[in-house]
């Protein structure tokens, strides 16, 4: 009985070591020569460590990242002087080992990537429009489905053509919603998986003009879309319904008296929807933490340093424990302790020294 036990209890321990630990995986920009692609990180969500497992290497920027929900294939935007494209590869979630499957033409510049495991979107910034591509069985990618062109413009020289930066599926799947600096609006289609066109537009919203919306992120609880604009920095908070968005606040994320650049980026909720966090880059480099009130409403908790140049990318780890900031211009990942409570950051002193990372994704 003695034994038995022991071998019960030797099993429960060994998954639960098992259970901590996940793969990182880590987009970078090539262009500045100090990466070599993809990244793939050991993860300890207890202790944050990291170890290094391996590099897809590829001469193109490959910044922004998509994970299959089986987490066989990893989907990435792939920009290289002229040539843009979106590439599929396989991955081992055990391993963290990935090849290469396959690779398409993308519209210019793409910049965000998505998945639901039947297409593949992505928004593409210099060519102002979004591509859909099919899925084989085999993860790889099919011939584009549809191409739709945004042909709008803003008041600031940054604005002169659209420029679609996110595209980001609404919780039921029911919608796409496109987000486009260029104009200053937020587009929203309709999202039929299995059609031959799968995007139909539905309606579409503008944003205070000059303001380059970026991205967005959805409450858990699918009530709730939370903006943040590039140039100021400055959160929207919508209601959401069946495709619809409703203005409900604007919140500033830097004092009324910050006179540098701020160079809004990336925002993202907590899982258990009490949090939003979002970074600023330019000469602000900060992550603000807010709470979320049961209406939706923001109220700021704090506004701390990333302890680097260029946040242009988070992510909260799947334990909540930790929240990840991707510095492009110091070369580094900052990991910072997040308190579940209160919300609020410290440093952990753990870093992963990569060159420009720009995204981050953990295995599921």
């Amino acid at each position: 009985m003695k034994k038995l036990l022991f071998i019960l209890l030797t099993f429960l321990f060994t998954s639960t070591l098992s259970a901590q630990n996940l793969k990182l995986i880590v987009g970078t920009f090539t262009r500045a020569n100090n990466s070599e692609g993809i990244y793939i990180y050991d993860f300890n969500t207890k202790t944050a460590e990291t170890k290094p497992l391996g590099i897809l290497k590829s001469p193109a920027d490959q910044g922004y990242l998509a994970l299959s929900d089986d987490n066989k294939v990893i989907y990435s935007t792939y920009m290289l002087k002229d040539k843009s494209a979106v590439t599929a590869y396989s991955f081992d979630k055990s391993t963290g080992a990935s090849k290469l499957i396959n690779e398409l033409p993308a519209g210019n510049n793409p910049c965000y990537i998505i998945t639901d495991g039947i297409n593949v979107i992505t928004a593409n910034y210099g060519g102002g429009n979004i591509n859909v591509y099919g899925i084989a069985n085999d993860g790889s990618l099919q011939n584009e489905k549809q191409l739709i062109q945004h042909k709008g413009s803003g008041p600031d020289p940054r604005q002169a053509s659209a420029h679609a930066h996110q595209v980001v599926f609404t919780p039921d799947k029911k919608y796409v919603l496109a987000v486009d600096l260029g104009e200053d609006k937020i587009y929203t289609y309709h999202y039929n998986a299995k059609a031959d066109k799968p995007l139909i537009y539905k309606t579409s919203i503008g944003i205070n003009a000059g303001t380059g919306p970026r991205h967005i992120t959805f409450s858990p609880n699918g009530k709730f879309v939370f903006l943040v604009h590039e140039f100021t920095g400055r959160i929207n908070v919508y209601n959401y319904q069946d495709g619809n968005l409703f203005l409900k606040q604007n919140i500033e994320t830097t004092p009324t008296n910050f006179e540098g650049k701020i160079d809004g980026a990336a925002i993202q909720t907590s899982a258990d929807g009490k949090f939003l966090y979002q970074t600023n880059r330019g000469d602000a480099n900060t992550v603000s933490t807010f709470s979320i009130a049961k209406n939706g409403h923001l109220k700021l908790v704090e506004t701390i340093s990333t302890l680097g140049k260029g946040p242009r990318f988070f992510t909260i780890d799947p334990s909540g424990n930790f929240l990840l900031v991707a510095h492009q211009y110091t070369n580094d990942v900052v990991t910072f302790n997040r308190n579940k409570k209160t919300g609020k950051l410290t440093d952990s002193g753990k870093r992963i020294n990569v060159g420009t990372p720009v995204c981050l994704v953990f295995s599921k």
